[in-house]
């Protein structure tokens, strides 16, 4: 802050009259040293000066102040002379002045008067008064009579002579309306004229965010845009009025051109609705542990919630391999624990760090007859970079060549040292299958939560991350979330990520409906207008409309950030990077999950090289649409789908606009084939053939087949020799052979379209109203 004035050491140092040295030294010792005499204070800087010196030159008393000096004693004797003579004129009446007298007591002064050496100071005496009697002095009147008929003008003389006549004007006669206009407009000019001067006078306060045009600054200066401009050109910016500059750089602007500088702070929309302010201690209440079971593919993470909970999940698993992130809760000994069951193969690295994010306690699991492996190592980096405990659990320990020291000495390589060897990591050898030392695990889990002391404030606004998402036929979007904080009640609006709606119904992971979810629930969601992505953090708000003005704006940042680029497809991958075409290779991802999706584009993007970038434009979840086939069209993207199948008016639009459609059921076909293609190794001897779709609309149940579809075919035709898959809401259910294919009672080899027949899988009955048969075949590509 600068002063209005300039106010310099040497000018205080007289004022006070110290020396400039003692200025110099009590700005040295309580701020900071000037450079010279000749600088100029601030208004700090003269607050430390006034305050030194008032605390070090205190008076003993407040009378000292007001204390006068007394008058010396000879005062009233001169005033006693003075009185004789002052009497003295008037008492001779009719006497003549002597002018030889008067100077002769001028020249006389009181002895009084005199002013002793030994006071510093002494109030000024009163002038005396000289009184002169003129009653006998002869006055020349006919002299002052004559000066005055000559000062008199001639029209002064002419004018008639009389009494002069005063007339009153009425009460009711008003001023005439243009005076009064006039008198008020002078009144208003000479107010604007005051406010001109006190705004110079004051000094103009200019807000400024973060980032400001030159335009805006001007304007809020009160300066013109070539005022602006030419400072900017001085200080050495070349910039237009539409141009945009840094906070810094307008501040010195504004404070060169005369203005106090404040830094504004812009109140974003998400600032307004999201309450992210933090909880007191009286408020916050203990909650449930949110434990995380890591490792790597196959080594028993699913087997142990198994379990845990003493149910069967791996069985329901593609392979017995969990392909997507699921969130449990169960209590022990009265002690609520919610798990988390990632993913462990290397495609699931994005999913696998979701949830070490959202957690408290990270359980890794090691097979003991197998060791570390890769994906293992990636599990402790996560959790490690989450900053949460590692609790390691070294499982089939019921395996012949089990080995848990040679376990507990691979990980000390990677920082974890067990207890027995004197380190801080909790290492438990269990037996997922025989349930050897899981009551020691679980007891080990909860002693680990009692001393992280975990808090939360279940009486506040939800908050917590998304766990899951996907689409449902029937329900719409579904999304599995973690409450982390606050209460999510039935009803409440929630936002996540691009999509916002309502909490229509709330289901445990075991189909049960609640009401509410309190701190480290994780509970499935209905409701939401769209798939939200897994792992955006979704809050409870109160108002919808900001909360849509919201999502438009994220929608339409994402949007911006994307970018198209020419048309390609995995045959002639190779020859466009070879000729330099391609640079940018764009890929759209849909899956039947959005875990699955997101794993998807993470290990697709892994594949980016110094000659082509792969870049995921959109990943999502359900049945690959006709929106998808257009985005594809019209950025050259490949679509590639993960148990999914395009719907039909997709695939006739991807075979007119010559999209590029793989589908895949195993991820590693994907990685592989676009990796291949990239390398220039693609060399496809297969490629599948479709033969038609038929609709299941009744089914009939037989003890000696099982379960019989009848269907109707909808296009091209059903082959009984071809293989077929289960499409259910896009999402491919089961894929295998057909059992058997019939018109009425009679086996057919094939049924045309407009046709109704009856089909049965081979070994599969998980069959409902509403599927799509679709028939297939793999054809070999002549070379």
């Amino acid at each position: 802050m600068s002063t209005m004035f300039k106010y310099r050491v040497h000018e205080v140092a007289k004022d006070f009259k110290v020396p400039t040295k003692q200025i110099t030294e009590i700005l040295t010792k309580y701020a900071t040293a000037p450079k010279n005499h000749m600088q100029v204070l601030t208004v700090e800087e003269l607050d430390i000066i006034f305050e030194y010196l008032t605390i070090n030159n205190q008076i003993e008393s407040i009378e000292e102040i007001y204390a006068v000096s007394a008058p010396p004693q000879t005062a009233p004797t001169a005033a006693k002379q003075d009185a004789p003579k002052e009497e003295a004129p008037a008492a001779v009446a009719g006497a003549t002045i002597d002018p030889k007298a008067a100077p002769k007591s001028e020249e006389t002064p009181a002895p009084a008067a005199k002013k002793p050496d030994d006071k510093p100071f002494v109030a000024r005496k009163a002038p005396e008064k000289r009184l002169v009697d003129t009653s006998g002095a002869t006055i020349n009147i006919d002299k002052y009579d004559e000066r005055l008929d000559k000062l008199v003008p001639e029209r002064a003389e002419n004018m008639k002579r009389g009494k002069q006549k005063i007339t009153k004007k009425p009460h009711n006669q008003r001023p005439s309306i243009a005076s009064g206009a006039k008198r008020r407009q002078e009144e208003r000019d000479r107010m604007n004229r005051l406010q001109l001067e006190v705004a110079k006078k004051a000094q103009l306060k200019v807000q400024i965010p973060d980032e400001i045009s030159v335009g805006e600054l001007a304007s809020r200066m009160k300066k013109t845009g070539a005022e602006v401009v030419r400072q900017l050109v001085k200080m050495g910016v070349m910039a237009s009025l539409s141009d945009i500059i840094d906070h810094d750089t307008a501040a010195l602007v504004a404070i060169e051109l005369g203005c106090k500088v404040e830094r504004e702070i812009v109140v974003t929309i998400e600032e307004r609705l999201i309450d992210d302010s933090e909880d007191k201690a009286e408020d916050l209440v203990p909650r449930a542990p949110v434990v995380v079971v890591m490792g790597h593919v196959d080594h028993g993470k699913t087997s142990l919630l198994d379990r845990i909970r003493q149910e069967s999940v791996a069985t329901g698993e593609a392979g017995g391999i969990t392909q997507h992130i699921g969130a449990y809760q169960v209590h022990v000994k009265g002690n609520p624990i919610t798990f988390l069951d990632t993913p462990g193969h290397e495609a699931f690295t994005a999913m696998r760090a979701r949830g070490a994010l959202v957690t408290d306690i990270a359980i890794l699991i090691v097979a003991a007859d197998d060791g570390i492996m890769p994906q293992t190592i990636e599990s402790i980096n996560h959790a490690k970079a989450a900053n949460i405990p590692i609790i390691v659990a070294i499982n089939k320990m019921d395996v012949s060549g089990a080995n848990p020291e040679k376990i507990k000495q691979q990980l000390t390589e990677h920082g974890l040292v067990s207890e027995e060897w004197g380190g801080e990591t909790i290492v438990c050898p269990i037996s997922a299958k025989t349930g050897e030392g899981i009551e020691n695990l679980l007891e080990m889990i909860i002693l680990t939560a009692e001393m992280a002391e975990l808090r939360a404030n279940p009486n506040r606004k939800a908050k917590g991350t998304v766990i899951e998402a996907r689409l449902d036929k029937g329900r719409g979007p579904l999304m599995t979330v973690l409450v982390q904080n606050g209460t999510l009640n039935t009803g409440d609006t929630i936002i996540a990520g691009t999509a916002v709606g309502h909490v229509r119904v709330m289901m445990t992971e075991k189909g049960e409906r609640i009401n509410s979810a309190g701190p480290s629930v994780p509970v499935e969601i209905a409701g939401m207008s769209e798939v939200p992505n897994a792992g955006d953090t979704f809050n409870v708000v109160t108002d919808e409309r900001m909360a849509r003005e919201l999502t438009a704006q994220r929608k339409s940042e994402k949007k911006a950030s994307q970018s198209t680029s020419v048309k390609v497809s995995l045959e002639d991958l190779f020859a466009r990077i070879q000729e330099g075409e391609l640079k940018d290779l764009n890929i759209i991802v849909k899956a039947d999950v959005q875990g699955s999706a997101e794993a998807i584009k993470a290990s697709l993007e892994k594949l980016t090289n110094e000659e082509v970038r792969v870049r995921v434009i959109h990943s999502g979840v359900g049945a690959i649409s006709e929106s998808d086939v257009m985005l594809a069209s019209t950025s050259g993207a490949i679509i590639v789908g993960f148990n999914v199948r395009p719907e039909m008016n997709a695939r006739d639009s991807a075979q007119r606009s010559n999209v590029d459609m793989r589908m895949y059921r195993v991820i590693y076909e994907c990685i592989n084939e676009i990796e291949a293609a990239m390398k220039g190794m693609l060399a496809p001897k297969f490629r599948e053939v479709v033969y038609g779709h038929a609709e299941v609309r009744q089914l009939f149940k037989a003890s000696a087949v099982g379960t019989i579809c009848g269907c109707y075919v909808l296009d091209g035709k059903i082959l009984r020799n071809s293989s077929a898959r289960l499409v259910r809401d896009g999402i491919v259910v089961h894929e295998g052979e057909l059992a058997s294919l019939r018109r009425f009672k009679d086996d057919v080899k094939e049924v045309a379209t407009n046709y109704e027949c009856g089909i049965a899988f081979e070994k599969y009955n998980d069959i409902k109203e509403g599927d799509i048969i679709e028939c297939f075949a793999m054809e070999q590509i002549p070379v």
